[in-house]
């Protein structure tokens, strides 16, 4: 018998979600001794409030709803008080404690478990409540009246089914594009209202924008530019960085220039000459933190052992806090190899306070590598190799290191009095 196969079905889904919508209405009721005596069986009313599409009300019977109790208690109901057919409800209600100790008589179905469920309204002028909600003698001696004013507050949560479209359908919202509106302004230049002069290139703005995005352009230069000269010379930045300056106000991006993408190892002399240095300098100026962290992040992709203590001596300049964090773990986690470089002796002779961190960097790291950390520590990286080349190097690094590498092992030794191991000779 040739076998059979299923034909292709589409499997469809669906959610139903039951839940409450909730609301809440404070009754005060004043003259409450005046109220009494009204009759057995006759109510005080709230005003109407809505909760879940449906009229509700309280009703206060100061006399008891119940001949036979009578006048012992005072009852207290929730009506539904518009048009609904089997209305499904948790309620609440609460007498209010009115000395502030927050001893309130509380009535609820929310905080326990219904064996038959919610309950449910037939019809317009069903009501839920008690007919011995309080004993009256009780009441008029308790901290619940007060200056002859009674409290009482309730909470409705309407049972309710629907089915959840959220999960059957979906809208795709865009990425944002504003970055691209601000930018044909930029570029379009419609309405800007002033100009900087970049070594004789002209860039025409907008104040506000400006302004918005930078607490430093709203200061330094709206409040004392004349109407009549909304020109801002501006000596101490390049045209192009100031060009990037501008992309990022606008757009809240990086400029695509492949001089960004230079790697700034490759050309070590020059590293505070790159776009992104200068514009990491333009953002600290400008007090832009997020531009600061956009610079922060290409320069970090670039820490070598020949170019760390330069980035870092560039991150401490500019405040990039991030980046001088990163720099500094580079360098103590390949201390040996950053102190034989020449950026090194850059620091010694230019950042001596950087050193002293990068001492203190050093010291930290080497605490968490005896706590069983796993990358090597300074003493394991100068006992690589043979005894010969490990005193070669130390030699060349006493002698090329002066005070600064005496501070580094003397720091390194406080603690426990005892010489380091790679000291002894």
């Amino acid at each position: 018998m040739p076998r059979t196969t299923s034909p292709p079905c589409t499997a469809t889904t669906s959610l139903s979600i039951t839940e409450t919508i909730n609301g809440s209405h404070r009754f005060t009721i004043q003259g409450y001794s005046l109220a009494k005596g009204i009759g057995i069986g006759k109510h005080i009313a709230s005003e109407n409030f809505t909760i879940g599409g449906y009229q509700w009300a309280i009703y206060f019977y100061p006399d008891g709803k119940n001949p036979e109790d009578n006048s012992s208690y005072v009852s207290v109901f929730i009506a539904l008080a518009s048009e609904g057919t089997d209305v499904r409800a948790l309620f609440e209600l609460t007498l209010i404690d009115q000395s502030g100790e927050g001893k309130h008589k509380v009535h609820s179905h929310f905080d326990r478990s219904l064996e038959s469920g919610p309950y449910t309204l037939k019809y317009r002028g069903s009501m839920w409540g008690y007919k011995r909600f309080f004993r009256r003698a009780l009441l008029e001696t308790s901290n619940f009246l007060k200056g002859d004013c009674l409290k009482i507050h309730c909470t409705v949560g309407v049972v309710v089914s629907a089915i959840d479209c959220s999960r059957l359908h979906s809208i795709k919202v865009p990425e944002s594009d504003i970055g691209a509106h601000f930018g044909a302004l930029l570029e379009n230049e419609e309405c800007s209202d002033i100009t900087f002069n970049v070594h004789g290139e002209k860039f025409h703005a907008h104040k506000l924008v400006l302004a918005a995005r930078s607490p430093v352009f709203e200061s330094q230069y709206f409040d004392s530019l004349e109407e009549d000269n909304p020109e801002i010379v501006v000596t101490d930045t390049e045209p192009k960085v100031f060009k990037a300056l501008l992309h990022f106000i606008y757009k809240d991006t990086l400029i695509e220039d492949e001089e960004l993408s230079v790697s700034a190892s490759s050309c070590m002399s020059s590293i505070y000459d790159t776009l992104v240095a200068r514009l990491l300098a333009a953002a600290d100026k400008y007090n832009l933190p997020r531009l600061r962290l956009m610079c922060e992040s290409v320069l970090c992709k670039d820490i070598s052992v020949t170019s760390v203590a330069k980035i870092l001596a560039l991150a401490d300049r500019y405040h990039a806090m991030d980046l001088k964090s990163v720099c500094l773990k580079f360098a103590a986690e390949n201390l040996v190899a950053v102190m034989c470089s020449d950026g090194f002796e850059y620091l010694k002779e230019n950042c001596p306070l950087l050193q002293s961190e990068l001492l203190k960097t050093v010291a930290g790291w080497e605490e968490d590598f005896s706590g069983g950390g796993k990358s090597r520590s300074v003493w394991a990286q100068f006992s690589d190799g043979d005894d010969t080349n490990e005193r070669s190097v130390r030699r060349q690094l006493w002698e090329n290191g002066g005070e600064i590498s005496r501070s580094l092992w003397v720091q390194l030794d406080e603690g426990d009095g005892s010489r380091s191991p790679g000291l002894a000779e």
